[in-house]
């Protein structure tokens, strides 16, 4: 675009963030065209969410995951960005603004969105190489570099920046100390109570906490090697991460003459005390108060927005807001006030330290002020809305605590949300700050009918995802489709469900991935890595022995049966029928470790040996030493069986009833190598005592005096889900029958990558025992066609790779690698 000739008034923003980006979609959306814009951005980057970087940092996410706005987008806007070249100056009389890079650019309108500075206390050591704050990209790389090569991590601040960045760095392997001034952690969103307990779970995950905490020095000379607390103290670190605090960045606007508190000051049009500046996010101050959280800024940019598009009537106000801590597993919810302001407040609490569960309103004249949540935080947005309103909730006060359900009982209301009377403006996304009715209108204009849908057009739920269930619910209430039952597909590729290409598969003779490409009419005809794998799963468990597996199409564990590790090495895990070994096994594995200096030799969780910090180039030699010695792959990198768990069984223990060791052995010989949509993990116990923790595996059977139960969809992950009863059988021979009708029916019907726990969930067990307990042909059936396919599968891929393999058959392919 020529600038020269474009005769439009010219709107420079300054910064390329999250607020000022808002600021210019809100008003592309009002008046497209109005404005000739340019950005500049102190950082090299395209905008990106922000709020994110914790998830990039854990692993959750990838950078280009987090990116709201590609280049594309201001190409196709018709906006200049300027990335990397900050503003160095304002010159309010010539109306013009210079950058880092020397270039001078007149604007019309100015709109400053420079965001925040990390707090960074005058510590002694605070310059050392090792010493990062947590803000943007390039702290996150400097975070995940030293992650790889050191050990010990400090972090600096007890606040959600904090012990997001504590965490991710946990996920990373680091060792990881946190230090926090206050008694209690996020003393500003939680009281002492809900703050103990977050302690205490964090604590639980391998996160040291000093609190009480003040940071003295940094030690070190060439690089950080600690923290020295005030009261002698002292944390051996490689990464100190300073997370405590921000403060506005009003550099640029205090030295162009704006009115400046701790913000640039803005009124409620979001205009500075110079008319022609408009200035939005965490750099601004609006009545006394500054801005850390999105929610506010998404409604700033909306008014500045309007007023740039000549609306005049638009005003910011400043409403209660929330916040919620992105730990997996850990849900916080807080809003409005911590505490009772006087004895005339009403605090109500509910607290069972057993399930981890807290929850705290309070209320003020009969409406609610605060609450906090800890455990159980599905009704922290209801409780927000409640504040909001600002209505009398007397009547519900006796209820209030034990959440929306159970508080509108009785009262004619939905159980859950009800959507009719949710106002269009109610925000339903904090992270990207989506109304009500910006996601239903999105779904009616463009006949949106999944929730991947949903988040494409409206990111809602596309970040965080604590708010997916109310975008679902949404979804139903403006298609009428429970998007829960909805069709899911596999990927962007196609609008094919999983369901749908397998019946395919089956009826049409699909033989290739191709042909299944083109009989739905793939977007791309070579697919993306996401149903790359799905397919060549879904072909080979269909036609075992005709189609050939794509190692390509695999994940990159899987194409060099090794687990890569975070600093490049694999390691590998010999398996062990039912967790038996021999003096011959255990002193090939020591020789082995010896010979090729294996740093770390371990004992799993599933009765194996894991041999840690193998070189890729010594992989082949590797397996062939221990293939010399008998011993083949534990496949634990594998969409496959991993381990049989087993306790001594009747043969050594008092309390056993049956053979557990010599049943897990047979049934690991019969499944081991198999193809199935996601790990499967069995395990076999003696008594009903469950040593080998049988009712939390895929598949588990409980040895008892009268024969052996089988229970079915169990995981002791993240979301530790109990097994379901299956039923009672009388001899080995009928446990291996159920095993691998199980396994076929599971195989033939689960989606790809979807454990037994979730698919059990979503198909029911009733059905499972109709298919596998009520019809004794069709199970039968199953487990014949499940051995059969087991003869295309049980070679050993160590024995095959150790012949010679090339370094270049494990290079990994970085679009399929896990996370």
């Amino acid at each position: 675009m020529n600038m020269n000739a474009d005769t439009r008034e010219h709107l420079i923003v300054i910064g390329n963030g999250m607020a000022g980006m808002r600021t210019v979609e809100e008003l592309l959306k009002q008046e497209p065209g109005k404005y000739r814009i340019t950005v500049f951005g102190a950082e090299p980057h395209v905008n990106y969410n922000r709020i994110m970087l914790s998830s990039v940092l854990a692993g959750d996410k990838t950078i280009d995951e987090i990116v709201i706005n590609t280049r594309e987008w201001y190409e196709d806007n018709g906006i200049t960005l300027l990335s990397g070249d900050a503003v160095t100056k304002i010159d309010r009389d010539a109306r013009t603004v210079t950058s880092a890079s020397g270039l001078t650019l007149p604007y019309d309108r100015l709109l400053l969105a420079t965001g925040s500075k990390p707090l960074a206390p005058p510590l002694p050591g605070l310059s050392l190489p090792g010493v990062c704050a947590f803000r943007d990209i390039a702290d996150v790389d400097k975070m995940l570099t030293a992650a790889r090569t050191h050990k010990r991590a400090v972090v600096i601040g007890g606040g959600l920046l904090g012990l997001e960045a504590a965490w991710g760095l946990k996920q990373r392997g680091m060792s990881v100390a946190l230090v926090h001034l206050m008694p209690t952690l996020m003393e500003r969103q939680l009281d002492a109570a809900a703050g103990q307990m977050l302690q205490r779970d964090l604590d639980r995950r391998g996160i040291a906490f000093f609190t009480n905490g003040q940071t003295e020095e940094i030690m070190g000379t060439e690089r950080a090697e600690g923290v020295q607390l005030a009261d002698g103290r002292s944390i051996p670190a490689d990464l100190v991460v300073l997370a405590i605090g921000i403060r506005p960045n009003i550099d640029l606007a205090k030295a162009a003459g704006l009115q400046v508190s701790r913000g640039i000051v803005v009124y409620d049009d979001m205009r500075t005390s110079d008319p022609d500046i408009f200035a939005v996010g965490e750099c601004v101050e609006h009545r006394g108060q500054v801005f850390g959280l999105v929610a506010p800024i998404w409604d700033q940019a909306k008014v500045c927005a309007a007023h740039l598009a000549g609306d005049d009537t638009a005003v910011f106000v400043s409403q209660a807001l929330s916040t919620s801590l992105k730990i997996t597993g850990v849900d916080v919810f807080s809003a409005g006030a911590l505490l009772a302001a006087d004895e005339a407040d009403d605090e109500i609490t509910l607290r069972d330290d057993s399930r981890g569960l807290y929850k705290k309103i309070i209320l003020r004249d009969g409406k609610l002020v605060g609450a906090v949540l800890y455990g159980e935080v599905s009704d922290g947005q209801w409780y927000l809305q409640l504040m909001r309103d600002k209505e009398d909730v007397s009547a519900l006060r006796e209820r209030l605590v034990f959440g929306r359900a159970f508080a509108e009982a009785g009262s004619g209301k939905p159980a859950g949300p009800d959507f009719a009377a949710m106002a269009d403006s109610n925000q339903i996304c904090g992270c990207n700050g989506v109304s009500k009715g910006a996601i239903v209108g999105a779904i009616k204009e463009k006949g949106l009918c999944s929730l991947a849908d949903v988040r494409k057009h409206t990111k809602a739920s596309a970040s965080c995802g604590q708010c997916t269930g109310l975008v679902e619910g949404l979804l139903a209430f403006a298609t009428g489709v429970d998007a829960k039952t909805a069709k899911k597909t596999i990927c962007e590729c196609t609008e094919a469900g999983h369901d749908e290409v397998r019946e395919a598969i089956v009826a049409q003779g699909l033989k290739t991935m191709d042909a299944v490409r083109a009989a739905f009419g793939w977007k791309k005809p070579e697919g993306c890595h996401k149903c790359r794998p799905a397919l060549n799963y879904y072909l080979l468990c269909t036609w075992p022995g005709e189609y050939s597996d794509d190692s390509r199409s695999r994940f990159v564990n899987e194409r060099v049966h090794a687990n890569i590790q975070k600093d490049g090495t694999y390691s590998v895990i010999p398996r062990m029928w039912g967790g038996l070994t021999t003096p011959a096994e255990l002193h090939a594995i020591a020789s082995v470790a010896e010979k090729f200096n294996i740093p770390t030799v371990k004992v799993t969780g599933g009765q194996r040996i894991d041999l840690l910090g193998v070189k890729k180039d010594d992989l082949p030699a590797v397996w062939g030493d221990l293939n010399k010695a008998g011993l083949v792959s534990g496949h634990a990198y594998a969409k496959g069986l991993r381990t049989v768990k087993t306790c001594v069984g009747s043969e050594w223990c008092r309390f056993g009833t049956q053979d557990s060791t010599g049943l897990g052995v047979k049934l690991e010989k019969m499944t081991w190598g198999s193809w199935t949509p996601h790990k499967v993990k069995l395990a076999v116990s003696g008594c009903p005592r469950n040593c080998a923790e049988a009712t939390i595996k895929d598949l588990g059977v409980v040895c008892v005096e009268a024969g052996y139960d089988i229970v079915v969809g169990g995981n002791g992950g993240i979301d530790v889900r109990v097994t379901d009863s299956l039923t009672r059988v009388a001899t080995e021979a009928e446990v291996l029958e159920y095993a691998g009708a199980f396994m076929q029916l599971y195989r033939e019907e689960a989606h790809y990558l979807e454990r037994t726990a979730p698919w059990i969930a979503r198909v029911g067990i009733d059905y499972v025992k109709q298919r596998l307990v009520e019809d004794p042909d069709g199970r039968r059936d199953l487990h014949e066609r499940f051995l059969l396919s087991q003869t295309f599968v049980q070679d050993d891929p160590w024995a095959e790779r150790a012949k010679g393999a090339e370094a270049h058959e494990f290079a990994p392919l970085p679009a399929l690698e896990e996370a």
